[in-house]
């Protein structure tokens, strides 16, 4: 009985502790994933190359009025564990003024800008002649911390939004339409995790920095304008990397937790009973 006991109170324990790390792990996974929280700081407009890309937060609608033919850019900042998808919805004209042969595009580009595969999602969609909406979606492969220099994978940093429609004749340029961008993540957690780190994220001027603000102000004084453009700044509200949690977490601590039972469970079996009744003390 007593074994028992003591078997089941250490089952109970464990039990509690792993439903702690559990819950814990849940909450820090519901704070960590991307969701929509609102478009007051959203932009209202969008960038016409990578240089003048418009920066949103990731769960904000970034919206953009432009022409067909217009090539529109954001960027937007992911970290590792973090599985990006990217949605786009283009609202445009009446039928009587449609393009009749658009085909609209969605493309994402990292820090090096380099072009990613999307694993899922519909990345281009021909417009039909009765639609008033086209609606667009790619979702990136999870951001790793660290890789190869010879492999094209997602790494921290700034990425980079394409949108523009393809295959228009000139009379269908220019046309007025509309576009919403929304950019939200899945924290996939340890196992996308990588023996290894980036020095620093993959983000404008990361490097070049000074180089980028000597060539801006020799431009500025011979064209005589103090105006300079500023690159990308955007990162995760929490900073790069600056989460500590990870699932590995809970299964170090159950594979730790079932151990500890097998050693009591182990020792309670191989101890015995005590001494015999039938042997005097001292023998």
């Amino acid at each position: 009985m007593r074994t028992t006991r003591l078997l089941v109170t250490a089952g109970l324990l464990g039990a509690s502790a792993l439903t702690a790390l559990l819950g814990a792990g849940a909450a820090f996974a519901g704070s960590s994933d991307s969701g929509s929280s609102g478009d007051d700081k959203a932009p209202t407009e969008a960038g016409t190359s990578f240089r003048t890309a418009q920066e949103v937060e990731q769960g904000r609608r970034a919206t953009a009025g432009a022409s067909t033919g217009d090539y529109l850019y954001w960027s937007f900042p992911a970290d590792a564990g973090q599985r990006p998808t990217v949605k786009a919805t283009v609202k445009l004209p009446d039928s009587a003024a449609r393009p009749s042969g658009a085909t609209w595009r969605i493309d994402v580009y990292d820090g090096l800008r380099r072009r990613q595969s999307c694993m899922y999602g519909t990345q281009s969609r021909a417009a039909a002649q009765d639609a008033s909406s086209v609606d667009l979606s790619c979702t990136l492969r999870t951001v790793r911390a660290w890789s190869d220099q010879w492999a094209n994978d997602p790494l921290p940093g700034t990425y980079y939004v394409r949108l523009t429609a393809a295959a228009l004749t000139p009379s269908d340029q220019g046309l007025p339409v509309s576009a919403e961008v929304e950019v939200t993540s899945k924290k996939v957690g340890g196992s996308a995790a990588v023996d290894g780190s980036l020095a620093a994220p993959l983000v404008p001027g990361s490097t070049t920095e000074e180089a980028a603000a000597a060539t801006d102000d020799a431009s500025d004084e011979e064209n005589g304008s103090s105006a300079s453009q500023a690159l990308a700044t955007g990162e995760p509200e929490d900073g790069w990397s600056s989460g500590w949690w990870s699932d590995r977490w809970v299964w170090t601590a159950a594979g730790g937790i079932l151990a500890a039972l097998a050693g009591i469970g182990g020792y309670a079996l191989t101890r015995g009973t005590g001494r015999p009744s039938r042997v005097p003390p001292g023998r």
